[in-house]
């Protein structure tokens, strides 16, 4: 039996795909951030502001939509022992968290609309820490589905070990 990933990076990457997934959301979210105040203020108000505060404001929006994807898909990784499932999130705070096979209550397979058309999936492990499910977005599908069937059986192998 293998021992359980000590605090180390996680081994997998989330698919490539997963970083046009996100700067597409990079952009949308962009998009709506720049038409968003031409709606609840009106034209009229926003032409009171200087030029310059909207040469900032596109230059902000445009680093968003170039590095944080990039930067998630460098964070964003996980791995499955035959003990644990361990996964690393986030981009400003990294989280690095360990699920044990024995604490694992449900795995899902969610595809989101956007993900779909990347051929991308999440699954969620959930457990019954106060901290709620480990999730691994930006899987390729395929992966997902084999990783939802892996995971299910290993925790099934070790709640019937319990027994």
């Amino acid at each position: 039996m293998q021992p359980p990933p000590s605090l180390r990076e996680p081994s997998q990457r989330v698919s490539p795909r997963a970083r046009l997934m996100w700067r597409t959301e990079a952009v949308v979210q962009a998009v709506l951030l720049s038409v968003v105040p031409f709606v609840l203020i009106g034209p009229l108000d926003l032409m009171d502001v200087p030029w310059w505060a909207w040469v900032l404001w596109a230059a902000f929006l445009a680093a968003y939509v170039v590095v944080v994807p990039s930067w998630r898909y460098l964070v964003h990784r996980w791995e499955v022992t035959d003990t644990a499932v361990y996964t690393q999130t986030g981009w400003w705070a990294r989280e690095r968290r360990i699920a044990p096979m024995s604490r694992i209550q449900t795995v899902d397979h969610v595809e989101g609309a956007l993900a779909r058309l990347f051929g991308l999936a999440t699954v969620t492990v959930t457990t019954a820490s106060a901290a709620g499910a480990l999730g691994i977005a930006g899987l390729d599908k395929d992966v997902a589905r084999r990783l939802v069937d892996e995971l299910t059986m290993k925790a099934d192998a070790v709640e019937g070990d319990a027994t």
